[in-house]
């Protein structure tokens, strides 16, 4: 779960009920990284405040949705007329909570927004296998000759897709699309990096060579 909120008392207040209540809690004062922990980890919903010092809150989900970023949102603000109600709703919101709010309602509503989401996919559930490598993406991991080896969200992405593809040379621009979603703005180099990263994760002494590099066109699992 992601919480934005530039209010540090709120925001340790949540992180602390939350985090008791058993849920991985990821604080943040300001949207300027919100799309890198995206890309990078399982978020489940965001819990978001609007009148942040960066950009109204509603804005920034409306510019997610954009991007299909569909992950649900929550919006804890003190703006409470309905019509700021139901720009919010319009913005993308998934649920409302006016500022001061009573935490047990919060967790009530929480819960309600993840059962709705309800994430029991084919997409969720399955394990995909690749000679040695067992991918479950329920929880993020690959396991390798019964080592675990904990992924990220993009990393398990990447994995999964370059599976799925194996014998299929994937360009970057391909990768950046089903990936990153945004073949647009997002430097090549980044996927230089996060295959970098990959095949150290998953084959760190080098020896099994999973993934091998095109050059010049992209990479590729045989």
């Amino acid at each position: 779960m992601l919480i934005v909120d530039d209010d540090q008392d709120i925001l340790e207040l949540l992180e602390y009920n939350l985090l008791n209540d058993g849920y991985d809690v990821i604080g943040m004062l300001n949207t300027k990284h919100v799309r890198d922990v995206l890309n990078e980890e399982r978020i489940d919903l965001i819990i978001m405040d609007r009148g942040l010092p960066d950009i109204e809150g509603s804005f920034y989900v409306e510019m997610l949705r954009n991007k299909n970023i569909n992950t649900p949102v929550i919006f804890l603000s003190g703006k409470n007329s309905q019509e700021d109600i139901k720009e919010g709703f319009i913005k993308g919101a998934d649920d409302y909570v006016v500022k001061p709010f009573d935490i047990e309602e919060l967790k009530l509503r929480i819960n309600a927004v993840l059962k709705r989401q309800n994430p029991q996919t084919k997409e969720n559930i399955e394990n995909i296998e690749y000679k040695d490598i067992q991918l479950d993406l329920n929880i993020q991991k690959a396991i390798i000759d019964g080592v675990d080896v904990n992924l990220t969200k993009l990393e398990t992405a990447l994995l999964k897709l370059m599976i799925l593809n194996r014998g299929k040379v994937l360009d970057r621009d391909f990768l950046l699309k089903n990936v990153w979603n945004d073949a647009e703005s997002t430097n090549k180099k980044t996927v230089n990096v996060a295959i970098k990263r990959l095949k150290e994760k998953i084959d760190p002494l080098g020896e099994k060579n999973y993934i091998k590099t095109i050059r010049g066109i992209g990479y590729m699992i045989n």
